[in-house]
């Protein structure tokens, strides 16, 4: 995989035309802006409960997107991620509808997991209480099968998200069939989509495992063996993001987007570069995405010790309330239909105040710190929270997922956050320094240093996060340059 900025988007929400219209605007207006593209699910359906997140079978591309050869062909311009998303399916999906409609007599019964799979002698409250969920309630929900009888599934996300059995063989051939499009497609990355909550051991969390890992193994042996990249997707604390990249490809860096927040709010740097002194270097850097802006990644976790205290997360929490004047709050937890209750919803232009400058300073210390840089479609238009949508659907995450017409994607590449944020990327593409080697510098509480070294280039950048302004010594061969301003790049 290259190593420049690369876009996260739906296929249905950045302008019209499925996946051909993402290529269309990767080749044209955005031309040099990004080297790859993380295409979030364009499976059938691509409009369920959870936006893609719940296919019905994802062995096909829903037909009002494209098919598979547009895939091929977007692969062939520019580095291309998707989705396995291996923890469920549809309740929709045809394999579940059979095993509703004959039961153990269908041959897909032990393709989803049921409550009694887990716990066939029954489950003790102190069990039930130690499941990690990303949602209040019990992961459980009752269907109604053909014949009257009632059957408690596992379903960790929604009602309508039915988790797969993976020990089950056709669940497996179900998977690795996903596995076989997305290599035969030029897929270079595979996303394995809340792959933390994919085994339910009896007695345990449910959650990162050790049969978790051993399953997260050999998901990535069967993605190597056909020549593609894992990125594993886990929202957890800080050190099992720093054990999991030895065992991986690549992992999110999902501590950052808070950390940046917080030093921006505070104008402390103490916190951020307490993490870029331990933080794996194989990762995907994001501020935002098609989810929350999660907080679980830097506080406490029992007695492990967090990036911030209990206090600092209440205080960051708040703080993005008061920024987008209360509109997260009404996005968030309890307050709407959210999947999880350990993210803030909202863009993070709006977490931001809708500030440019504070904003495309969060974008240089992104473009800056190591790993490969992925940001979400509405970032990349600083797009601000959208409320209607939220009102409309009164899905949480929805303020954040908002709909994009050809004329409103014209209109905000004349605004200069923009304008200066696509500069920042096309920098960040071509410059040889980031080739090269990474260091921290000493800096301070109220600056951030950080710089790049090649054979041939370096650069070397000084960040107020007190004053938001920035300094930034370019050496590429004998030619010297210092970039103060937005428009310098």
């Amino acid at each position: 995989m290259r190593n420049g900025v690369q876009l996260i988007t739906y296929a249905d929400r950045l302008g019209r035309g499925g996946i051909r219209g993402v290529q269309r605007l990767l080749t044209g207006p955005f031309i040099g802006v990004f080297t790859g593209v993380h295409l979030l699910p364009f499976y059938t359906p691509f409009d369920g409960a959870d936006a893609g997140f719940d296919p019905i079978d994802h062995r096909c591309v829903d037909p009002r997107l494209g098919d598979w050869s547009d895939v091929a062909e977007l692969a062939r311009t520019h580095d291309v991620t998707a989705d396995l998303i291996v923890n469920h399916v549809s309740r929709n999906s045809p394999e579940f509808i059979d095993f509703t409609k004959h039961g153990d007599a269908s041959q897909y019964a032990g393709m989803f997991l049921e409550r009694d799979t887990v716990f066939p002698d029954g489950a003790t409250p102190d069990q039930l209480s130690a499941i990690y969920r990303p949602r209040p309630g019990e992961p459980f929900t009752n269907v109604t099968m053909a014949n009257g009888e009632t059957r408690s599934m596992w379903t960790t996300f929604t009602q309508d998200q039915i988790d797969l059995n993976v020990a089950d063989p056709l669940a497996w051939a179900y998977l690795t069939d996903v596995l076989d499009n997305l290599a035969d497609a030029g897929v270079c990355q595979v996303r394995l989509d809340a792959v933390g909550y994919a085994v339910k051991t009896p007695g345990t969390s449910c959650f990162m495992t050790p049969e978790t890992y051993r399953f997260i193994d050999e998901v990535g042996i069967q993605v190597a063996s056909r020549s593609m990249e894992s990125l594993l997707e886990i929202h957890a604390h800080y050190t099992d993001q720093i054990d999991m990249a030895t065992r991986t490809d690549r992992v999110y860096d999902f501590a950052l987007p808070p950390l940046v927040l917080h030093a921006l709010y505070t104008g402390s740097t103490t916190h951020l570069r307490r993490w870029l002194e331990v933080s794996p270097r194989n990762v995907i850097t994001v501020l935002d995405t098609h989810d929350g802006i999660g907080i679980i990644d830097v506080g406490p976790d029992g007695d492990l010790a967090g990036l911030l205290s209990d206090d600092e997360v209440d205080q960051l929490v708040e703080g993005m309330h008061r920024a987008t004047n209360g509109e997260s709050r009404l996005a968030t937890g309890a307050a709407a239909s959210n999947l999880d209750l350990y993210q803030v919803n909202s863009t993070y232009f709006s977490a931001l105040g809708c500030d440019d400058d504070q904003y495309l300073i969060a974008r240089l210390i992104q473009f800056l710190v190591p790993g490969i840089p992925q940001v979400y479609y509405a970032g990349m238009l600083a797009s601000r929270n959208d409320v209607a949508l939220l009102e409309e659907t009164g899905v949480g995450r929805d303020i954040n997922r908002p709909y994009f017409t050809e004329n409103q994607i014209a209109a905000d590449m004349h605004r200069p956050v923009v304008r200066h944020l696509m500069n920042m990327a096309r920098f960040r593409n071509t410059h040889p320094a980031f080739g090269g080697e990474f260091h921290l510098g000493a800096g301070t509480d109220r600056e951030l240093h950080l710089g790049w070294t090649s054979e041939s280039a370096s650069i070397e950048a000084r960040i107020s996060l007190e004053t938001r302004t920035f300094v930034i010594d370019d050496t590429l061969g004998d030619t010297h340059r210092r970039i103060t301003e937005w428009v310098d790049f």
